[in-house]
């Protein structure tokens, strides 16, 4: 099909251009390492407390700290798009026939590799601090994560060809990740909260994929919270597809 080539020619091409310069991919791994390493150990009293998930804080803080690694790689993978809409890369593949989801379809799935590898570093260097996950539980963890990441940085191509300004950019996605970030629970469970700010949280898309995965970090998962996780993630994605797709078909450099 002339959408899954097109898609693998932007996402080949990307990915060569993310390889030059790896250093990104460290930068977007220091933050949830010294929340690990810092912030992580000042929970272990937290997991005698009602209210707070069953197993160790580090299968209750590493879902967490693996969602946050999301939102602040894969949704503000944007910035990228800005100097190739600047230059007129973007402008000379719109008069191309090339596929407009694959534009930036190629581009997400890129951000979803190096979301893959970040993760799969951060789980490595939690097992020192007791982290302990069985292979199906972190593949399917890996999955809705990529299903996460994929949204995010659909979204973040959107709003890169909307806004078309690093200046407007920062604060608008700033504006959308720190709600995001506070209310999904994901430095903290929502469940140790008032019921107000429950009922709140079950507004932002990410809470559902933060219970999902810690219920699979845990071993004993709750088959209710994954589906609601994936389910409510997918719908979340077909919507940022769909915007993405507007935005790409109808940009102006």
């Amino acid at each position: 099909m002339k959408i899954l080539r097109d898609t693998w020619l932007i996402f080949t091409r990307s990915l060569s251009i993310a390889l030059r310069n790896p250093i990104w991919v460290l930068i977007g791994l220091m933050q949830p390492i010294l929340y690990l390493a810092l912030f992580g150990p000042l929970l272990a009293p937290l997991t005698q407390l009602q209210g707070f998930p069953p197993g160790d804080w580090t299968n209750v803080f590493v879902p967490g700290l693996l969602l946050q690694i999301t939102i602040f790689s894969a949704f503000f993978a944007g910035f990228g798009l800005l100097a190739e809409l600047r230059s007129g890369v973007l402008e000379r593949m719109r008069v191309t026939p090339m596929n407009r989801m694959a534009m930036f379809l190629g581009r997400a799935l890129r951000d979803v590799v190096l979301l893959f590898t970040q993760s799969l570093v951060l789980v490595l260097l939690a097992l020192p601090f007791g982290l302990r996950v069985g292979l199906f539980p972190l593949v399917a963890s890996m999955i809705l994560l990529g299903l996460v990441g994929l949204t995010m940085a659909s979204l973040s191509y959107a709003a890169a060809l909307w806004l078309k300004s690093e200046d407007a950019m920062a604060p608008f996605l700033n504006m959308v990740a720190v709600p995001m970030l506070l209310l999904s629970g994901l430095l903290l469970p929502m469940s140790l909260g008032p019921d107000w700010l429950k009922w709140i949280s079950l507004v932002s898309p990410l809470t559902h994929a933060v219970d999902a995965m810690r219920s699979l970090f845990a071993g004993q998962f709750d088959a209710l919270t994954v589906f609601r996780g994936f389910a409510v993630t997918g719908v979340f994605l077909a919507f940022s597809l769909w915007v993405a797709t507007g935005a790409f078909s109808r940009s102006q450099a």
